[in-house]
């Protein structure tokens, strides 16, 4: 007993020694994160080879583990974005990815949860990196007109940092983005849009109608190749252009799922939900669907993202894809943070993070 008492006490002073000294074991703590935080870059660490980074798995509804739609593509040591949504450029950061490396953005198509991070992105990439000239932003026709905004809106912004910090930090004539805009790829036909240093990144059409302009991405590199679908139905001429492809990074909405939510915003007397509910139905891709266009194009792994609606209930995901599994077993459902590499010149397929 007395034993014990005496255990207890030496704990009790050992916590009271602690407490009084929790200042100095936060800095200590503190100043081990900050090297570890700052000094971390991803890309640096990762082997020759095609990698992709879910910086955003979800739509434009909120989720705990999916932000608004954005794809890390790297090549070899090139970094590119395709979308950035809400909070995408910050889970870019956490992943050890340092924007100010950041070579390229592709814009798949132009609905707010798709953009709405690029100022944010523009400017960490600008601010935290030693690069001449702006952030190249590629998109199809229309692009352009969503650059100017964003350079408008940040007009005043560049100035005050500009003025802080100099140009060593800010110079402005890396402020902003540019726009690089391509021609809309007819069905059938791939357009190339950006090459170097072994990677080709072509685009092809969508159907996310009647949203247009919109379209997918194929990245290809030392024999490797990923084909990112942005938002879309079911499409053969995805198909067409997944047909072998090593991962298929394909969106999908689950009808089952958003049908409840019409009944329930009906029932609630939502009339705006409801509006919504119904008719984000016909311009989105199901699980299944998804499924299929991976099984028949003979891709080796299917990542899902562009989550809609958000998987947030223990059981959901079965719910969430409905048989989708039984038609293509070699699948993934996207999370924040879900990692894959895909070595050059090799068929290996790795998955090397599954969440954030």
């Amino acid at each position: 007993m007395k034993k014990a008492v005496a255990v207890l006490g030496l704990l009790a002073i050992l916590l009271l020694v602690a407490y009084s000294q929790r200042a100095g074991i936060a800095e200590r703590l503190l100043a081990r994160g900050l090297m570890a935080r700052m000094g971390t870059d991803t890309v640096a660490q990762l082997e020759d080879g095609l990698h992709l980074a879910l910086c955003g798995a979800g739509g434009p509804m909120p989720a705990p583990r999916a932000s608004g739609p954005c794809v890390a593509v790297i090549a070899g040591k090139q970094l590119f974005v395709v979308d950035v949504g809400t909070d995408s450029p910050r889970n870019l950061t956490r992943l050890g990815y340092q924007p100010g490396g950041l070579q390229g953005v592709f814009l798949t198509h132009f609905h707010s949860d798709h953009i709405d991070g690029l100022g944010e992105l523009g400017t960490l990439r600008w601010a935290g990196g030693d690069n001449p000239t702006p952030l190249p932003v590629y998109g199809p026709p229309g692009v352009e007109r969503v650059v100017d905004g964003f350079n408008a809106a940040y007009a005043q912004d560049f100035s005050y940092r500009h003025e802080h910090h100099g140009d060593h930090v800010t110079p402005m004539s890396a402020a902003g983005m540019q726009a690089m805009p391509f021609t809309q790829p007819n069905m059938g036909e791939l357009v190339l849009v950006h090459e170097g240093e072994g990677l080709r990144v072509e685009a092809l059409a969508v159907d996310h109608s009647p949203v247009e302009p919109a379209v997918g991405y194929r990245f290809s590199y030392k024999g490797r190749s990923l084909l990112i679908t942005g938002d879309t139905v079911k499409l053969a001429n995805i198909e067409q252009f997944a047909q072998g492809v090593d991962l298929l990074v394909h969106e999908a909405l689950a009808p089952n799922l958003v049908t409840m939510m019409h009944a329930t915003a009906n029932r609630l007397g939502n009339e705006i939900m409801a509006k919504i509910t119904h008719d984000i139905l016909d311009y989105h891709a199901t699980p299944v669907e998804a499924a299929e266009t991976a099984r028949d194009a003979g891709v080796g792994h299917l990542l899902y993202y562009h989550i809609v609606p958000p998987l947030v209930l223990p059981g959901q995901k079965a719910l969430w894809l409905n048989g989708a599994e039984k038609i293509f077993p070699n699948y993934t459902i996207g999370e924040d943070g879900v990692s894959f590499t895909l070595p050059a010149n090799s068929d290996e397929i790795r998955l090397t993070r599954k969440r954030m």
